[in-house]
């Protein structure tokens, strides 16, 4: 059975098609649901910076895109950037804002919400994935603090699973929603750790490796091919196909763990 970042398809499939549902996932991306009322300058806009416009939900802040990221206005007006940088055997895509270092160690604080932070499997989740990143020996690094960090963790709900954005004016995206309804009061420890790595991926900047084709991990039918492409964003990365086992990969097969591969370092090295 599929389940995704966006909680309809977990309903559907459950209520309507157990037998056509042929593989066990959750996917850090969205499968069709019903897309909010966006208007077509939107959806050009979104396209123009290279998101697949399919599915796109209208929410407090901003656009729900490829269901698990939040694109701000501010973020839609920006100029699509079509240069081509690649490092790795890997393709992966970033935003056009990054976190700002100077060329300097710089490290961004955490926060797990009081809502979260008592429930050991979320804490340990966090630190975990604050200690994957940690680990790769990069000019940033991130820091659990007890409240008030430069990125908040919180709990939600709506029809995602994890939730996440961009970074703005050099700063991290400042906040990471879980759908504590769908994911669970205590999913799978590398799971978990997973889905959180991926979103702080997000706030720093990496958008999904498989952005071009998000079928590649979500299989076909996923998502509509919009002509979206891979305009406005810039690869890192060798020209090559996504890797079956990136962090940033669209889809994410229910309970697996996915630790950073060679590329995914070799990317993350380039940027920061």
């Amino acid at each position: 059975m599929k389940a995704t970042l966006l909680l309809g398809i977990l309903a559907l499939c459950c209520a309507v098609a157990f037998v056509s549902c042929r593989r066990e996932e959750a996917e850090l991306s969205a499968v069709p649901v019903p897309p909010g009322p966006v208007s077509e300058a939107i959806l050009g806009k979104i396209r123009q910076l290279g998101f697949n416009a399919t599915n796109v939900q209208a929410i407090p802040g901003g656009f729900l895109v490829e269901g698990d990221i939040v694109l701000t206005q501010a973020t839609l007006d920006e100029v699509p950037d079509h240069e081509l940088l690649r490092a790795g055997d890997e393709e992966h895509y970033r935003t056009n804002s990054l976190v700002y270092t100077g060329g300097a160690p710089r490290t961004i604080t955490v926060s797990l919400a009081s809502t979260l932070s008592a429930n050991t499997c979320y804490s340990n989740a966090l630190n975990a994935a604050i200690i994957r990143y940690n680990n790769q020996g990069l000019l940033l690094r991130f820091q659990r603090v007890t409240s008030g960090g430069n990125i908040n963790v919180i709990s939600g709900s709506g029809n995602y699973l994890a939730v996440s954005g961009f970074p703005a004016n050099g700063n991290p995206y400042p906040q990471i929603t879980l759908n504590l309804g769908t994911l669970g009061t205590c999913p799978a420890s590398g799971y978990l750790t997973t889905v959180l790595t991926h979103q702080l991926g997000h706030c720093i900047g990496f958008r999904h490796t498989d952005s071009a084709d998000p079928s590649f991990s979500c299989g076909a039918g996923s998502y509509s091919n919009d002509g979206s492409g891979t305009v406005g964003g810039t690869t890192v990365g060798l020209p090559h196909a996504p890797e079956p086992n990136s962090w940033m990969l669209t889809c994410l097969g229910a309970g697996q763990d996915r630790p950073f591969t060679a590329d995914d370092r070799a990317a993350l090295t380039y940027l920061y």
